[in-house]
């Protein structure tokens, strides 16, 4: 019987692994690609989702920090170079996603600005953002820093 390979690899990466090898062992080769091929995707789909689900924390402590000037704190800066190792880590990890860094700035600002509004109470300040203000402006309580 064949492996439902989209199924396993969706439930869990390591046993889809593990169903690979065994395949391997028993020298079906071509179901063993199967669930080779079947498991490179479930991994690309799940680093895909830790970069947006990163993006979309660090996009909406931008938003907040720039939209409540009155209450930034070193908390919030924490937060946004935290958001930045987490996304860096992932592209020196991962570096095909690195294309797709700038080009989720554009699509995923609405989400980020509905989660900051929400946490905040208010309607935020910014109606977008650029890629620098999201991975190379600096956010800390140091002078010079209000105009972010």
């Amino acid at each position: 019987m064949d492996t439902n390979w989209q199924e396993l690899a969706n439930t869990s990466q390591y046993q889809t692994a593990v169903a690979v090898k065994e395949k391997l062992d028993r020298r079906e080769i071509s179901e063993a690609a199967a669930g080779l091929e079947e498991l490179i995707e479930a991994l690309s789909r799940s680093d895909q989702r830790a970069l947006r689900s990163q993006m979309l924390r660090l996009m909406s402590h931008i938003i907040k920090w720039k939209t409540q000037e009155g209450q930034r704190s070193r908390g919030w800066a924490v937060s946004i170079e935290s958001a930045r190792v987490e996304i860096e880590d992932l592209l020196d990890l991962e570096p095909s996603l690195k294309p797709k860094a700038p080009l989720l700035v554009t699509e995923l600002f609405d989400k980020a600005r509905r989660l900051a509004e929400k946490e905040m109470g208010q309607k935020a300040k910014v109606s977008g953002l650029t890629e620098a203000e999201v991975f190379g402006d600096e956010y800390d309580l140091e002078a010079g820093s209000d105009d972010q």
